[in-house]
């Protein structure tokens, strides 16, 4: 394990948990991002719960790499299809920005931790 694994783990921890934690609790303002996405409450919290899997799965992929590096492939796929979901709904790019830049920064957390062995 490695400094940029661990920064990046906790970097993408740091986003992904909080998110995630508001759209499984509904709260308002994600209530109105899904309406605004045409997804329903219930799949939104389905989308939370995958953002705090993979959240703890980053952090359990410091003492396991593959787990770490499956967590940090999934959340990028997620943010792939947020970014798609996106702009296909007719948003400026710049609103599936925030997607894109996770999507990759979790890349790069499977890359360092692919390196770290």
């Amino acid at each position: 394990m490695t400094a940029a694994q661990i920064a990046l783990a906790a970097l993408l921890t740091l986003v992904f948990l909080p998110l995630g934690a508001a759209k499984i609790a509904a709260v308002p303002f994600m209530r109105r991002a899904a309406a605004h996405l045409g997804m329903s409450p219930g799949f939104y919290r389905l989308v939370g719960a995958l953002e705090v899997a993979g959240a703890v799965g980053l952090v359990l992929g410091l003492a396991s790499t593959p787990l770490g590096m499956a967590a940090a492939i999934g959340l990028a796929l997620l943010m792939t299809g947020a970014a798609v979901v996106h702009l296909r709904h007719g948003d400026p790019p710049a609103r599936a920005l925030p997607a894109v830049v996770l999507a990759l920064t979790s890349v790069a957390y499977a890359g360092v931790a692919l390196g770290s062995g």
